[in-house]
C-alpha cells in the first residue's frame, strides 16, 4: 500500500524523536564516560600513551579535551630530561608539601614563612577559604598581618559543616590572646557568606573586632555591565574620599 502524506509525516516525527532521544542520551553521559570516549578516540589515532596523558590532564580543573590534547603533545615534544623534570616536580609537590600547623597555609616546613615572620602584624588575622587565596592577597602587598585558611566553606548541600573546616584551630589562636581584629575574606558566594556569618557569631563574643572585605565594581570596569547585586555591594562598601 503506498504511503500517504499522513504516514510520511508520522515517519518524519519518529525520526525527529529518535534524533532527540540520541542527543539527550549523549548529554546524559557522565563526565567519566565522556572522558573514556575521548580517550578511546585519541588512542585509535595517536596511541594509548597519548590517550592516557590526555585523560590525566582532563582531570585537572579548567582543562577540556582540546587543552588536554595540546598539553599532551607539548609534553611529547619535550626532551626526556624536561619531561622527567615535570614529573619530578609533581612528585615533590605531593611528597614534600604540607599544611602549616598554625594557619593551614601550604608550606614545606612545620610552620609557614608568614607565621614565622616576626615583622608581620600579629594582632590581625585574615580568614580565607583556601591557601591559594593567601597567594592572591599577598600579591596585592596591602595586608601585612597573618592568615588562617579554613580549607573550605560551609555548604550543607555538599555535606560540609563547620566541623569539617579548620574553625577550631582559628578559635584556639583567638583565645590565646593578642588578636584585635579578624578580617573575613571568604568568597562572595552563598557558601562564603554563610561561612562569614557563622564565624562572626563565634568571634564577636570574644571581644574581637570582626570585619568583612568589601567587594563590588572591578577597577577599570563599567557600571552598565555590572549586575544588581554587584552594584549594591559597591554602594554598601563605599568609603569617604
Amino acid at each position: 500500500m503506498p504511503h500517504t502524506g499522513c504516514d510520511a509525516m508520522h515517519d518524519e516525527q519518529d525520526r525527529t524523536a529518535a534524533v532527540k532521544e540520541h542527543e539527550q542520551a549523549s548529554r546524559a553521559l557522565s563526565p567519566a564516560r565522556r572522558q573514556g570516549k575521548t580517550g578511546t578516540q585519541v588512542s585509535e589515532v595517536s596511541g594509548k600513551a597519548i590517550a592516557r596523558m590526555v585523560e590525566a590532564f582532563m582531570r585537572l580543573p579548567g582543562i577540556g579535551k582540546k587543552s588536554a590534547e595540546r598539553l599532551a603533545f607539548a609534553v611529547l615534544g619535550m626532551t626526556r630530561d624536561e619531561a622527567a623534570g615535570i614529573a619530578q616536580a609533581i612528585l615533590d609537590l605531593k611528597n614534600n608539601t604540607r599544611y602549616c600547623s598554625l594557619c593551614y597555609n601550604i608550606t614545606e616546613d612545620e610552620i609557614c614563612g608568614i607565621c614565622r615572620d616576626v615583622k608581620r602584624d600579629s594582632t590581625r588575622i585574615c580568614v580565607v577559604e583556601e591557601p591559594s587565596n593567601i597567594l592572591i592577597l599577598e600579591k596585592s602587598g596591602t595586608f601585612r598581618g597573618r592568615y588562617h585558611a579554613l580549607l573550605g566553606a560551609i555548604s550543607p548541600l555538599d555535606g560540609i559543616g563547620p566541623e569539617d573546616l579548620k574553625i577550631d584551630g582559628l578559635l584556639e589562636r583567638l583565645r590565646a590572646g593578642g588578636i584585635t581584629e579578624v578580617i573575613i575574606a571568604t568568597n562572595p558566594t552563598l557558601k562564603g557568606e554563610t561561612t562569614a556569618l557563622y564565624l562572626s557569631k563565634l568571634i564577636k563574643p570574644l571581644g574581637i573586632n570582626v570585619s568583612r572585605i568589601a567587594y563590588g565594581l572591578p577597577v577599570g570596569g563599567d557600571i552598565e555591565y555590572a549586575d544588581e547585586n554587584t552594584v549594591q555591594r559597591a554602594l554598601e562598601g563605599r568609603r569617604e574620599m
